[in-house]
């Protein structure tokens, strides 16, 4: 059975609906009146924002369309300081691992399109698998987010036992401890069998909600063709108890302005069928060359590094309480251009070839890639960066402590969360400085403990952390709050 026929049924029932929650024209009809905001204007906008109030559609398109200068500086700070409020001055950390290039898809941009014949086709054995996540054990990686393409050979066994594996490798004091996923929509059965191995984050992105766009990038002949089947992916998964999910659309397919306001639109529909529980990341890759796909080379809609500053400063202040994931295809320049107007989440020491983390550097298998990677730099070396403006957290703790789905959004949205991350970004650090860090960085690192150990309030937070790191220092291992 093919994925069309395994998911005809349901296909059938999202063709019923009489609109889904994206309207074209209304997104277009908010942005055209928002166009040349006055200042006064931005500042009611910023004044609500600094509430840690969501924002709504019109309001997020006078953020988009201001040009003034004086007032884009003061979304800039503004920005800056939700961040700091909410999550304090922490990243945290994560490596993708992708198990398969295999794809039924033809998606115009993708370099893992079934028909890309440069590429070569691989996925992972049980044994290749283990190897791999040894590696990234060994250079301190603690979460992983799996990727796969969508083929007969990742259905949701091999998925659900591959999720079991990671979990299951062990080395010396290390391991896997929180398996995010990107993958395939999946139906709700297969959502509860994630759920039952302990899955971390569910991910899957729109690519574009521009329904014309959606259309033409994506064949009709293919699953990923269903815009619907894919757009409301997430009610399933929350349906099905899987309630943390990540949303986010690749930049450069259509015009970022309306993909923003498209992701906003997709956290309101989620917000209000789910009791407030929104998404917990919001993703926005933008396209990157990728071998044997001239679309991506040179996509009509690039994003300038101007205005993806300017998109992710708008999403902080759209969406306060929601976490903000930057990827390794940006250049280092980039990053550190724009993580202090609100990114939450890196990856770093990534490798994005199926087999790649058994290579001893980065972005060295462009047969085997999706697209190619802008910071290659080893994990080590952006943490020992990252200690210059914040503390680096690999932290797993909300997930195994149940901090998910309305819970997390209680916290977040009032800050509190803020009272568990930064003891717990102090014991994760530490805990990679003793186990793999190189001299220089433990060196920046322990300064850097020490620096946000005395900012900590009085209290049960830093009394933990206090006692953890005497913890740590003799041996024990994952603690967290």
């Amino acid at each position: 059975m093919n994925f069309q026929e395994k998911y005809h049924a349901e296909f059938a029932n999202y063709d019923a609906l009489p609109h889904d929650f994206i309207n074209d024209k209304e997104i277009w009809k908010i942005l055209n009146a928002a166009e040349n905001p006055t200042p006064d204007e931005v500042h009611q906008v910023l004044q609500k924002a600094a509430t840690r109030t969501r924002l709504e559609p019109n309001e997020m398109a006078i953020l988009i369309q201001n040009q003034d200068p004086e007032t884009l500086e003061e979304m800039y700070i503004l920005a800056q300081t939700l961040k700091r409020e909410i999550y304090g001055e922490r990243i945290v950390f994560f490596a993708p691992l992708y198990l398969s290039n295999k794809c039924a898809n033809n998606c115009t941009y993708c370099g893992f399109r079934a028909e890309n014949q440069p590429i070569k086709r691989k996925t992972l054995t049980p044994a290749e698998l283990e190897a791999e996540v040894k590696i990234m054990i060994s250079e301190g990686q603690k979460r992983t987010v799996l990727v796969y393409g969508e083929s007969p050979e990742t259905k949701i066994d091999f998925i659900c036992e591959s999720i079991r594996q990671v979990y299951q490798v062990k080395s010396q004091h290390g391991e896997i401890r929180r398996v995010n996923l990107n993958c395939a929509p999946l139906s709700i059965s297969e959502l509860k069998r994630l759920k039952e191995v302990e899955i971390g984050t569910y991910q899957v992105f729109q690519e574009t909600y521009h329904h014309e766009t959606y259309r033409q990038v994506h064949p009709e002949n293919t699953i990923k063709g269903h815009y619907r089947w894919r757009l409301y992916a997430h009610d399933r998964a929350l349906e099905a108890g899987v309630d943390d999910v990540g949303i986010g659309a690749l930049f450069g397919l259509y015009d970022w302005r309306f993909e923003a306001l498209g992701l906003l639109y997709h956290t309101i529909h989620l917000e209000e069928k789910f009791n407030g529980v929104g998404p917990h990341t919001i993703s926005f890759p933008r396209i990157e060359p990728a071998l044997g796909t001239p679309y991506a080379t040179n996509p009509r809609y690039a994003v300038s590094d101007a205005d993806f500053k300017k998109l992710i400063a708008i999403l902080r202040l759209t969406v306060p309480y929601t976490g903000l994931i930057l990827t390794a295809r940006e250049q280092p320049e980039l990053r550190r251009a724009v993580i202090p107007y609100g990114v939450t989440q890196i990856d770093a020491g990534t490798r994005i070839g199926v087999g790649g983390y058994q290579k001893s550097v980065g972005n060295t298998l462009p047969e085997q890639e999706q697209f190619q990677l802008g910071d290659t730099r080893s994990l080590d070396d952006v943490i020992r960066e990252t200690c210059a403006e914040s503390i680096p957290s690999l932290c797993t703790a909300c997930y195994r402590a149940g901090r998910t789905g309305e819970h997390f959004m209680e916290l977040a949205k009032t800050s509190f969360v803020h009272n568990f991350c930064m003891p717990n970004a102090i014991c994760s650090l530490k805990e990679y400085l003793l186990d793999y860090a190189t001299p220089e960085t433990k060196a920046i690192g322990e300064a850097v403990i020490q620096k946000h150990l005395a900012e900590l309030p009085e209290g049960k937070g830093k009394e933990f952390a206090i006692d953890a790191l005497q913890k740590l220092e003799a041996g024990a291992r994952d603690l967290y709050i």
